[in-house]
């Protein structure tokens, strides 16, 4: 199954470091971070556990939790975060998802649905494309996906960044320009006519261009 942005987020029940779970009913009202790994025990997912452990109250504060995945058994993922809080400073603070037979990796795209097998003999390079990021909104709608190579490592605080821009940009009629940052100008989208714009916006805007209409970030 391919995914798309909008697209609904693929329910699962799956087994994790804090017990079993069905993925909608543990988003419940919340925003979600899944993110994933092509296996444990990997040097450069190593370190972004541990960020993502330290990051997690920032998350936390925008109403959005956070979960891994990797395609290991949850006892291999229990010996990993032992190393993770030795070697990073952070004890893993969020649950991580054991994909031994590769359901959640097939139905989130990072592997072909017609891949056999299960974890076991599988490595980090045949597991490759198991390095993904979806922003998960409270309707079960995916509303963004980051994929990385396994030599590049993650940058959490743009994943931060980008969930301002989807929370702000799902509750107001705005979009945001080029490396913005959260209090700064945004755009106010096209869909929008200059007399809807007047009533949303009564101080006005900046309209170098008839299509670019710059506003202050609505509260």
């Amino acid at each position: 199954m391919t995914l798309r942005i909008n697209a609904e987020a693929p329910n699962f029940k799956a087994d994790t470091t804090e017990g079993v779970i069905t993925f909608h009913e543990w988003i419940g009202d919340s925003w979600a971070i899944l993110f994933s790994h092509p296996k444990d025990f990997t040097p450069v997912c190593t370190t972004e556990l541990g960020y993502m452990a330290r990051l997690k109250p920032e998350f936390q504060k925008r109403n959005c939790k956070v979960i891994g995945l990797s395609i290991d058994p949850v006892s291999d993922h229990e010996r990993w975060v032992g190393d993770i809080e030795e070697t990073q400073g952070t004890a893993v603070n969020y649950p991580l998802i054991g994909d031994t037979d590769l359901s959640v990796a097939k139905a989130y795209d990072m592997l072909p649905e017609d891949e056999s097998g299960n974890f076991e003999g599988r490595t980090a390079a045949t597991n490759a494309t198991v390095r993904s990021v979806f922003i998960i909104c409270p309707d079960k709608k995916i509303k963004a996906m980051l994929t990385y190579p396994m030599s590049t490592g993650r940058n959490f605080d743009e994943v931060l960044r980008l969930l301002d821009s989807c929370q702000l940009t799902a509750t107001h009629q705005v979009a945001t320009p080029v490396n913005w940052k959260q209090g700064e100008n945004v755009i106010i989208v096209p869909a929008v006519s200059d007399e809807d714009a007047k009533k949303k916006f009564p101080n006005g805007w900046e309209s170098p261009k008839p299509y670019l209409r710059i506003v202050p970030q609505p509260d």
